[in-house]
């Protein structure tokens, strides 16, 4: 099965394609060249939009004096409630200082102390001050900056922007062996084509625009994990959506990237208040403010539901030097006529990351031969049910390195793509309604009543098909199919664990200590199982 789209009018080849230029594309592309493979590089708009530079807080790395990365194991396995792949794990935080010192030899430059090391800090759920930043809360930035020097330095990866990639191409054996692209307004080369390479690396990035309120940029519509999903790839976890407790609310009216308030504000000494200024996180959990995500997130909607109004407040007037520390969220902050050092900053969740996505091993293989994912496209297990705040970056750094490796080591020749005649194509109109329905009914909270009846409308939008193929045709149809598994597993999962909150399941249960598996078979049927946890 595939979307709609035009006949293919060119052809470029390389050792392999890397779609999606975060932290997690760029070093899997800088890491492929190391062995000596050719890379094409696909991105979707510019090379530098993605959701990497947004990353506020930093990268998690148990760096710091008296540090282990057993004690950042501890902290990852408490945040993954139960669901987080022990090896996985291991692998993360193990290989991870390792990283992000090659990070570093790489260019990208960290705060300093005063003393002249390495500034750490803490964020929700971490016992210890383990996080790098750069530039105060513009990390992501800094990251982006130095890995995009080193793959635009490199004259073996070809760089395609403003291309979306479409479909994967598969050849008689099964085997990913390439993916069709569509070259969007002033690209390098024009309209569709194919790209032909020996293996395919999906670093696509994060759904979050399958809500209305988000932190993730306009490109995050899920392209990689439902190109996977028609491809034939398992997917794991996808119940499990990360929302941001504290992005800074506007208006109601507001959709779509929304201003986010890293968790480093807590970290720094900011606290939460409800509309009757009591400091609601108290008692609730020991890290009080600085819980877990997925606990604040829950406990901030709770206070919602009581008052009736529609944000909460975060109180940073005591942090001395705020706009000098967060230059990025205070400007935001005065932009959208709040001052954070003489008022409160008013606050609600959105949806922030995808803890699940296309399951993989430890080399980021899926199910499918010859396509590999990495990043938040991807389910490694290493984040269960909730992902540890700056889990992310080093995720991407970790295992992009593992994938090239896996590569170099067992990369078959070029084989030729077969035609897949089955073709969808949704409607762009679909959008809106369809993030309104999975906002209000697959949201923080979700209940069966509330699941079913978004599925319901899903399913009334999947009769608005198109005959036009274009880009909002192709981002619709593959936010339905990402909306759909995320309503199917969330109805599954008869249990509150991690980010998934089911009102009428409120407990955690031990026979959910598995994975809904979920897959789409070339005639559209979806398929599941469940896959005990590691």
């Amino acid at each position: 099965m595939k979307l709609l789209s035009g006949t293919p009018g060119w052809t470029t080849t390389a050792d392999v394609i890397v779609i999606g230029s975060g932290v997690a594309g760029l070093t899997t592309a800088l890491n492929l060249r190391s062995h000596n493979l050719s890379v094409l590089l696909v991105t979707k708009a510019r090379i530098d939009e993605g959701s990497t530079k947004w990353a506020q807080g930093g990268i998690a790395a148990a760096l710091g004096p008296g540090d282990t990365p057993d004690q950042h194991k501890k902290d990852t396995l408490a945040a993954g409630a139960g669901l987080c792949d022990l090896a996985a794990v291991d692998v993360l935080v193990s290989e991870g200082p390792e990283a992000v010192r090659k990070l570093i030899a790489r260019g990208a430059v960290f705060d300093k102390s005063e003393t002249g090391e390495i500034a750490l800090t803490r964020e929700g759920g971490h016992l210890r001050n383990r996080i790098l930043h750069a530039g105060g809360d513009a990390t992501g930035a800094e990251v982006s900056r130095a890995l995009l020097a080193a793959v635009q330095g490199d004259p073996g990866i070809e760089i395609i922007e403003h291309a979306l990639a479409i479909d994967a191409l598969k050849s008689a054996s099964g085997r990913v062996c390439g993916v069709t692209l569509h070259v969007i307004g002033k690209g390098s080369l024009d309209g569709v084509g194919r790209a032909l390479s020996r293996a395919v690396v999906v670093a696509a990035g994060g759904l979050g625009q399958v809500y209305s309120q988000t932190t993730n940029p306009a490109v995050s519509t899920g392209d990689g994990v439902a190109l996977a999903l028609r491809a034939g790839a398992d997917v794991a976890d996808v119940e499990f959506v990360q929302f941001h407790p504290t992005v800074l609310w506007r208006d109601l009216a507001n959709r779509g990237q929304q201003p986010l308030i890293s968790e480093a504000v807590r970290g720094e000494g900011a606290i939460l208040l409800n509309h009757l200024d009591e400091q609601f996180m108290a008692g609730k959990h020991p890290q009080a403010d600085l819980a877990p995500r997925d606990v604040v997130a829950k406990e901030i909607f709770n206070q919602m539901q009581i008052s009736g109004q529609p944000h909460l407040w975060l109180d940073a007037r005591k942090i001395t030097d705020f706009a000098k520390r967060f230059p990025t969220i205070y400007t935001s902050c005065i932009a959208n006529g709040i001052d954070p050092t003489v008022e409160k900053i008013p606050v609600a969740p959105a949806s922030h990351y995808a803890s699940g996505g296309v399951r993989v091993d430890l080399n980021g293989k899926s199910s499918v031969a010859g396509l590999y994912i990495c990043g938040e496209s991807a389910c490694t297990g290493a984040h269960g049910a909730n992902r540890l705040a700056s889990n992310s970056l080093l995720e991407g750094l970790v295992f992009g390195a593992r994938i090239a490796d896996a590569l170099a080591n067992d990369l078959p020749g070029q084989e030729q793509p077969i035609e897949d005649t089955k073709t969808v194509l949704l409607d762009p109109k679909i959008v809106l309604p369809l993030q309104i329905a999975m906002s209000e009914g697959a949201g923080v909270m979700r209940s069966e009543s509330s699941l079913r009846k978004t599925m319901q409308t899903l399913q009334e939008l999947s009769k608005l098909t198109s005959n036009q193929p274009r880009i909002e045709a192709w981002e619709a149809s593959n936010l339905h199919l990402l909306a759909t598994a995320i309503v199917r597993s969330a109805l599954e999962r008869t249990e509150t664990r991690g980010s998934h909150w089911r009102s009428d399941f409120p407990n955690i249960s031990d026979k959910w200590e598995s994975r809904v598996i979920e897959s789409v078979d070339e005639d559209g049927n979806w398929h599941k199982r469940l896959e005990q946890v590691k």
